[in-house]
Order: C-alpha cells, then sequence, then structure tokens
C-alpha cells in the first residue's frame, strides 16, 4: 500500500478506536473521575474549615470554564476521538515505513505495529507513572510529571529499536525465536534502569514538602493542629479502579487501531492484487 492509502484508513481506524475507548471510559472511569471531584470538592471544604479556625484566609477557588456534563461527555469524548486520529496518523507512518522490509499480510503486520505503539507510547511508561484521576497530585508537579512522562516514551520508543535491532543481528546465529526473546529482554532490562533511575511522582518536592517522610503524591488522611483525622486519606480503591480501566480504554484503542486498519489494508491489498492480475492500468490500481 502506498502511504496516501495508508494514512486515511489508519486516521479512520484511530477514530473508531478513540470513539470505542470513549465509551469504556464513559463507562466505567467516568463515575470514578467523579468520585475523586467529590472527594476534592469534601477536601477543599474540610481544609478550609482548620484555616477558618486557625484565623486564615480561605484559598480562593477559580470558576469552571465547561459543567461536568460538557466535560464528561462532549470534552472526553471529542478529546478521545482526536487522540485516536493522531495515533492513527503515527500508526501510518510507521506501518509504511516497515511494511517496505518485511512481507507479512497487512492484518498480521498492523496488529504489530498498534502492540509496539500501545507497549512503548503508554503501557511501559504507565509501569513508572500510572494514571491518576483528578484529587491526586499537585498543581506545582504537573510539569515535572509531564516531563518524566515524556521521558519514558522516549526512553521506551529507543529501547524498542534497540531491541529489534539486537535480535535482527543476532537472529542467524541463534534462530529465530531465541533472537526474539534476547531482544525482549533487552528491552525489559533497559527499561527496567531507566526505571529505577527516574524519581517517583511522590519524591518531587511539592508532594514531599506536603506529605512529608511518607513521599506519595496520594492525598493522605486530613488532620488538625492535634492530629486529629478530620478528613480521609484517598480512596485507595478508587485509585486502583481508575488506573485499571485507563489502562483497559487504551489497550481497545490500539486494538481497535489495529484490528480495523488490518481489516482495511487486507481489503484494499486484495483490490490491488486483483486490479494487477486483471492487467489494470497502474493509474486505476494506484486509485
Amino acid at each position: 500500500m502506498h502511504a496516501k492509502q495508508v494514512i486515511p484508513r489508519a486516521a479512520l481506524a484511530g477514530g473508531i478506536g478513540g470513539l470505542v475507548a470513549f465509551g469504556f471510559a464513559r463507562i466505567f472511569a467516568e463515575p470514578l473521575i467523579q468520585q475523586a471531584i467529590d472527594y476534592e470538592d469534601g477536601r477543599d471544604e474540610a481544609q478550609d474549615a482548620l484555616a477558618a479556625a486557625a484565623g486564615k484566609p480561605a484559598a480562593e477557588m477559580g470558576p469552571d470554564i465547561f459543567s461536568r456534563t460538557v466535560q464528561a461527555n462532549v470534552g472526553i469524548g471529542v478529546g478521545m476521538i482526536l487522540a485516536g486520529v493522531a495515533l492513527g496518523l503515527l500508526f501510518a507512518v510507521v506501518y509504511t515505513v516497515v511494511q517496505s522490509r518485511v512481507t507479512w499480510r497487512p492484518r498480521v503486520l498492523a496488529l504489530l505495529v498498534a502492540g509496539a505503539g500501545f507497549l512503548t507510547l503508554y503501557a511501559t511508561p504507565f509501569l513508572k507513572y500510572p494514571a491518576n484521576p483528578p484529587a491526586v497530585g499537585h498543581e506545582e508537579t504537573i510539569g515535572d510529571r509531564s516531563g518524566l512522562f515524556l521521558v519514558m516514551i522516549l526512553g521506551s520508543v529507543v529501547f524498542l529499536v534497540v531491541a529489534v535491532i539486537v535480535g535482527r543481528r543476532l537472529a542467524a546465529r541463534v534462530g529465530t525465536w531465541n533472537a526474539a526473546l534476547l531482544g525482549g529482554l533487552t528491552y525489559v532490562v533497559l527499561s527496567g534502569v531507566l526505571m529505577a533511575l527516574l524519581p517517583s511522582l511522590g519524591e518531587l518536592a511539592a508532594n514531599v514538602a506536603t506529605y512529608g517522610p511518607v513521599a506519595t503524591e496520594t492525598p493522605q488522611p486530613l488532620r488538625d493542629a492535634a492530629g486529629r483525622i478530620v478528613f480521609p486519606g484517598f480512596d485507595a480503591d478508587l485509585l486502583y479502579s481508575f488506573r485499571v480501566y485507563s489502562f483497559a480504554a487504551q489497550a481497545l484503542m490500539w486494538g481497535v487501531l489495529g484490528l480495523v486498519f488490518g481489516a482495511l489494508a487486507e481489503r484494499a491489498s486484495g483490490r490491488t492484487g486483483d486490479a494487477v492480475e486483471a492487467g489494470a492500468p497502474a493509474e486505476a490500481v494506484d486509485a
């Protein structure tokens, strides 16, 4: 397939993947987001009460630009569909480069490229820096958190390229399967080293200053001056469920992208092959 055939099909497949992921997230993750927002509002009220008791002014809260209804439906939906399209375009670039070097069926190659994208752009970085709902993490650390996640993404991509090179060079000596295992081990080791070198989010200065030696970004119980708990810490079950559903939504997006594009690519390749066998002119084949 030519690039002009790959790009629109990949964008369509990515958009469908984003739509499916949104449907899943709307059903399973959105209620957890609302619970997290409710927790944040309750904690803010408790902090304002403590501040008032200590004679300090309450923190000022900015107005919400969009309502929760808009955020939970239009906002997240449009965002995930556009994200799917963007990933589809990135997928198209990688697919176009790789297809010229292998002889695999389009459906197989599509699934492998989608799997590699999910692994490097989300799954591996997620192991070090998992997704968090609202109320987890300080506003002061947004820049640091984004930067660290980007470092994990870049490292993951580089490590996958290194793993592929290692596997290809060893294939002739140790066999295809053994070379694949050694390449995979290379990726795991390099990713593990990077994860060990990078700080956890709880070690960021703002989190340590707030929660002390526990070094976590998850809100701990709020205590008054006498040390009594006046508001509980963030629900661990809610945090766990949110992360599971976030991971599943991304897996759905990449999975649908690979499956849909693979089907479209197989169909296009079949038509092209039929046209060539029938002696159709090149212009008709490329159309």
